[in-house]
């Protein structure tokens, strides 16, 4: 009886590790298409979602001997999602993170008692599960903030700058499109900035966005893009990897325009 029990504990295991892996898989895919359909790229979601890069690629690859417990691959699935614009929480919940249980029989009686299961002991082992999550996610935060603080230093010194004005001065255009009569910017806000977009002239958007917001417009001409600091806006124009706009803190204004040549 006892060889029949481990076997059926057995079965079940292999069984929730394979629904396990095959989830996975279904949402990882799922983030991989909602993220390029937003034009980010995975180190983008670093800055987004504090997540080291290699958990982000994981996720995205359904690879789940790459990744912690499930319990925190739930968590990380939750901030991906939250990132992307979904709804993280409800997203998340389908992954399957097991469940434990206590069953009473009336033979308790000829239970050996080195094999009880106190109610305290399930208490306590849920606390430290859950004293557990938060001591993970904040060693994340650190290493994933530290690793996007050397890939915006490296940044710094292989940018080639946009603008070097200080001020709303009109600079030079950039003649970069998809096609001959039109021209389209990508904006990411790693920090709240304020904002202002002019599509062929006219205002198009003006007002403060909230960091994590990605927005995208097109024109026929031109567009212009005024901020309020530049260091917190990465610009993508026509899908290209985004740049960052300028120094944390500082006014700049970019005009891009369409590349009229037949």
């Amino acid at each position: 009886m006892n060889w029949l029990s481990r076997k059926k504990k057995h079965e079940f295991t292999i069984s929730l590790e394979q629904q396990q892996r095959e989830k996975l898989t279904a949402m990882g895919a799922q983030l991989n298409s909602s993220r390029q359909e937003k034009g980010l790229s995975l180190d983008e979601m670093v800055l987004l979602t504090r997540i080291p890069r290699r958990l982000l690629q994981a996720i995205e690859q359904g690879n789940l001997a790459e990744l912690p417990e499930p319990v925190y691959i739930q968590g990380l699935i939750r901030q991906f999602a939250d990132a992307l614009g979904l709804n993280g929480a409800e997203f998340a919940s389908s992954f399957p993170i097991g469940t434990h249980r206590v069953s009473l029989k009336s033979s308790w009686k000829h239970t050996p008692i080195g094999e009880l299961r106190p109610l305290h002991l399930y208490l306590l082992y849920i606390f430290m599960i859950l004293f557990s999550v938060g001591g993970l996610s904040q060693l994340l935060n650190a290493n994933a903030l530290q690793a996007a603080n050397n890939n915006q230093n490296k940044s710094k010194q292989n940018q080639e700058t946009v603008i070097q004005s200080q001020k709303f001065q009109p600079v030079s255009h950039i003649n970069k499109s998809v096609n001959p009569q039109q021209v389209q910017i990508g904006l990411t806000l790693t920090e709240k900035s304020w904002i202002q977009v002019l599509v062929d002239g006219k205002v198009e958007y003006e007002g403060e966005l909230p960091e994590g917001t990605h927005k995208t417009w097109k024109a026929q001409e031109q567009l212009t893009v005024r901020t309020n600091n530049a260091g917190g806006v990465l610009v993508s124009i026509n899908k290209e990897k985004a740049k960052q706009l300028g120094e944390p803190g500082k006014q700049k204004e970019v005009t891009i325009a369409a590349n009229t040549r037949s």
